[in-house]
């Protein structure tokens, strides 16, 4: 039974036990993980300056920041460590468009997914009467398997950069004090990233859901109806070409006893002949 008889003969919500409807729903979930640990992230590095004149030192200074990533608007008060006065530093880099293009991807697979289980669950009939929805449905998988897997990518290699633009010793040589040798700089903390490591690995994993689920909304196309039509319309012309071999051999047979009853009779008419001059030579 192919996919397209177990959605209609599924009940309504049994849908969601076929590969289909049920990888759609791992796919609305994966997406909100996705965009949820990419866009609510916010974290924090802290530094220390230690002037020559302590009272110019600070030592604990927090420096905040957040999705998209606009690193160069991050900025910070660090002593210059000349009597009290403060220079504004700002950080470097500005990786929004990778992320931002993550988790419009995110946002917007969560909603098609979401719409499409709704349409297998309460509209399933509407959607198979025709071959247009499920060609649809199957060019938007392809679709967003593509996207997932670039935006991931870039998403990737974005989060590298910004790793390396808040590590707190690449900060540090940001700030004029710290370049003097006379003033001391360290790093307190570095900013927490499991939040968006794990927001990569639903990204790629996103892509595996949506990959894979191209061969279950392929069977639903008329493509693949077309072709299992063609594919039994030359089964079964084999099979009759099949069923038609045994007249064949059976006429083959026929002559075959033919030919064999002539070589009967052949051997009765020889018997025959010998026969009959030993009864003529008895009579004698």
């Amino acid at each position: 039974m192919d996919s397209a008889n177990q959605l209609a003969s599924a009940g309504t919500f049994q849908v969601l036990k076929l590969p289909l409807g049920f990888i759609r729903v791992l796919e609305w979930l994966f997406a909100i993980f996705a965009f949820a640990t990419c866009g609510g992230y916010s974290g924090q590095l802290r530094v220390s300056v230690d002037c020559m004149e302590k009272a110019s030192s600070n030592l604990s200074i927090g420096i905040d920041f957040a999705y998209p990533f606009r690193l160069y608007q991050v900025s910070i008060e660090a002593p210059a460590c000349e009597a009290m006065r403060r220079e504004r530093v700002f950080l470097i880099g500005d990786y929004s468009s990778s992320a931002e293009f993550f988790v419009t991807i995110a946002v917007f697979a969560f909603l098609y997914s979401l719409m499409a289980t709704v349409v297998y669950i309460f509209f399933q009939n509407k959607y198979r009467e025709t071959s247009r929805g499920p060609l649809i449905d199957f060019v938007v998988t392809v679709v967003f398997s593509f996207m997932w897997l670039v935006s991931s990518s870039a998403w990737a290699k974005a989060l590298s950069d910004v790793k390396v633009a808040t590590d707190p010793d690449e900060v540090q040589l940001l700030i004029p004090a710290c370049k003097l040798q006379t003033n001391k700089c360290g790093s307190l903390h570095g900013p927490r990233w499991s939040g968006l490591n794990t927001s990569v690995v639903f990204g790629f994993l996103n892509f595996v859901l949506w990959a894979g689920n191209i061969w279950f909304v392929f069977k639903e196309t008329g493509w693949h109806k077309g072709a299992s039509k063609f594919a039994g319309a030359a089964s079964e012309k084999q099979a009759n070409t099949f069923n038609q071999q045994p007249g064949y051999n059976q006429g083959s047979f026929d002559l075959s006893g033919n030919y064999n009853t002539q070589g009967n009779l052949g051997q009765a008419s020889e018997y025959s002949q010998v026969g009959g001059p030993t009864s003529y030579s008895n009579q004698m």
